[in-house]
């Protein structure tokens, strides 16, 4: 390095000092075998104490990737050992990529159900967020056959049996390249956070055109659901594709590789999107604005006016009676189809080349 160089920034140590969670075997055994209070279980004790005991040891000696492979060519370090989890999670990310990228295919779009309710757990009945999902859907299918749609209900989380999206634990904020593409912090075997169903849900929005999603207001914010997945998004955004680069989650590591000069890869840049939010007393604007904010920010397309939605459906009306109100609120209803069809045409046009891309310009400001 000569005189007239910039020094080098100095890669500040990570900061550390919060309480240990570690737990004890006897309070580790205990939380582990709460799961199984059933009568049902009570034959199977012994067994279900040898479980225990091996479940300890996973734990204890920190196992979160108990099958590994080496990374192999193409990786910054080819002999590092990879959990296979993550693995076959890159793989279907890179095949949904290949399918987005092939002109030839169907154009896809993905519907996203943003509310938690259903008739198929406790409130008994489903959500007005699928009922408009359900009209999207007919209406794409009416004007565009040819084109494929899925449907990411995330009301399956608190329905279905093992169908869990964990939360972040913000790894972008200690260093943008500790944030592995696709998402490498589940599953964690020996924490027992696995049924992930993020490393199915990666693959839906890579392959997807276009995105809509439709979610009510809860507590003048997103639903639970929604926001899992929103946060678990950010490795989409900048995240890092190839975690021999940071030897797995070394945060040293990772803050040396930022401080290089990091490009911040844009994984779902171009998409087009629609959304559509209601409720019953306050809070859908905000809300439509919070969500078309963050799409817009991973340099996602906003698919156009007619396709952002907010909408009140039975202001300040009986709970009770809202699935009424969305019946006579035919507007309403011919409002999300059009947000639909206007979603649709974006698609068509940008597969047809038919958008303007506009410059591509470094940003000023990295994220």
């Amino acid at each position: 390095m000569s005189e007239t160089d910039p020094p080098s920034p100095k890669t500040p140590d990570p900061r550390q000092g919060m309480p240990d969670p570690q737990l004890g075997e006897a309070e580790f055994r205990q939380r582990f075998l709460s799961a199984f209070q059933d009568p049902a279980f009570e034959p199977l004790k012994a067994e279900l104490d040898r479980v225990a005991g091996a479940a300890w040891d996973g734990y204890s000696h920190h196992r979160k990737a108990p099958r590994t492979r080496k990374a192999g060519p193409g990786y910054a370090d080819p002999d590092y050992d990879l959990a296979e989890d993550w693995i076959a999670a890159k793989a279907a990310v890179d095949a949904a990529q290949a399918r987005h990228e092939d002109k030839d295919g169907p154009p896809r779009i993905l519907l996203v159900n943003g509310s938690s309710r259903s008739e198929h757990s406790c409130p008994g009945e489903m959500s007005k967020s699928w009922r408009m999902v359900e009209m999207a859907r007919a209406a794409i299918a009416l004007e565009a056959p040819e084109i494929e749609v899925k449907v990411l209900d995330l009301s399956r989380l608190t329905s279905e049996y093992g169908r869990e999206i964990h939360p972040c634990k913000a790894c972008f904020s200690t260093a943008a390249a500790l944030c592995h593409w696709p998402c490498s912090c589940y599953p964690n075997y020996s924490l027992g956070q696995v049924h992930d169903w993020m490393n199915e849900i990666y693959p839906m929005w890579v392959e997807a055109d276009g995105v809509m999603i439709v979610s009510p207001v809860n507590w003048y914010q997103a639903t639970s659901p929604l926001k899992l997945m929103i946060d678990r998004l950010v490795c989409a955004d900048g995240g890092n594709p190839d975690p021999t680069l940071t030897h797995g989650k070394d945060a040293k590591k990772a803050k040396e590789e930022e401080l290089k000069g990091w490009d911040y890869p844009r994984h779902l840049e171009g998409r087009l999107f629609s959304v559509i939010t209601h409720g019953d007393t306050e809070g859908v604007e905000t809300l439509r604005r919070m969500l078309s904010d963050w799409l817009s920010s991973m340099k996602m397309i906003p698919a156009g006016a007619a396709a952002e939605i907010d909408r009140y459906i039975g202001y300040w009306e009986p709970y009770a009676t809202s699935h009424d109100a969305l019946d006579a609120d035919t507007a309403m209803q011919d409002e999300v189809r059009d947000a639909a069809r206007v979603l649709l045409d974006g698609v068509r046009k940008k597969r047809a080349g038919q958008l303007p891309e506009g410059p591509k310009l470094r940003e000023p400001r990295r994220k």
